[in-house]
């Protein structure tokens, strides 16, 4: 496979792509500091059927297999209320791994919908290191559940799968990782800032 040119991003875009989870590039950094997802502290956020399952090949490789107990999770409205942000975050072997999914055109009102325009970004916490989509025309997501849960007004159960037509490539690097066809299943908090 022919080697891509990958441009060097300098550090503070770097923590700015992971902060944001894929949000839009020309958002002030003022008020994105201010949506960032909260830091993974303990197992939770994603109810008691969360999970997350793929394989990642290349430059990090492993066989995912969370579930709720080995699982955090994190959903929220992307920033401008352009659809929601999705966060899974788990040890796979030695390493503590954050896959981000960003999906700009979900809306609460329509409930499951296909072939959803998708940014993903990997990160493999601890190490600094970075994997992304460049833009949204490799990467969709079926979500197959969105429906309220019950007792919370703005929260809502979501699942579904990702599939990628080319790797993640990694930001200030050359490498990067494939996945194989995502499942998931977390929470989304539509009222959370």
């Amino acid at each position: 496979m022919p080697k891509k040119d990958v441009p060097a991003w300098p550090l503070p875009a770097l923590i700015m792509l992971a902060a944001l989870g894929c949000s839009r590039a020309d958002q002030a950094p003022a008020e994105a500091a201010v949506q960032t997802p909260p830091a993974v502290a303990a197992a939770g956020g994603c109810g008691d059927h969360g999970y997350l399952a793929t394989t990642l090949v290349g430059a990090v490789e492993a066989e995912i297999d969370w579930e709720s107990a080995d699982l955090d999770c994190a959903g929220m409205p992307r920033p401008g209320g352009e659809g929601a942000r999705l966060r899974f975050a788990g040890r796979a072997d030695d390493r503590q791994l954050a896959i981000i999914i960003a999906l700009p055109d979900l809306r609460r009102d329509r409930g499951a919908a296909r072939e959803l325009a998708s940014n993903v970004t990997l990160i493999e916490e601890g190490a600094g290191r970075f994997f992304s989509t460049a833009d949204t025309d490799i990467c969709w997501t079926d979500v197959t559940i969105l429906e309220p849960d019950p007792g919370a007004a703005d929260r809502y159960r979501i699942g579904g799968n990702l599939y990628c037509v080319a790797p993640l490539v990694e930001v200030n690097g050359s490498s990067s990782v494939s996945l194989a066809e995502l499942s998931f299943h977390g929470l989304l908090d539509w009222g959370a800032s």
